[in-house]
């Protein structure tokens, strides 16, 4: 008697409510909020030279590590 073999590929299971709902509501909390405080501190302590380019290079790299970071979330 011959039997076929059939893969069954498993049904890809759905990833957890806490996974769906609840980790990117605070990844974006936190993204956020480091992104408004670094932003912030940079303006308040300005040094007397920079000008625009204090504030500018901060957001930048406090953008660049939240990416960095909270990215595959």
């Amino acid at each position: 008697q011959d039997v076929m073999d059939i893969e069954v590929k498993p049904k890809p299971s759905r990833p957890h409510w806490y996974e769906r709902h609840v980790q990117p509501c605070m990844a974006e909390l936190l993204g956020s909020a480091l992104f408004i405080f670094i932003g912030c501190l940079s303006v308040v302590e300005d040094a007397g030279g920079t000008g625009r380019l204090q504030p500018a290079l901060a957001h930048g790299l406090a953008l660049a590590v939240t990416i960095a970071i909270l990215g595959d979330i």
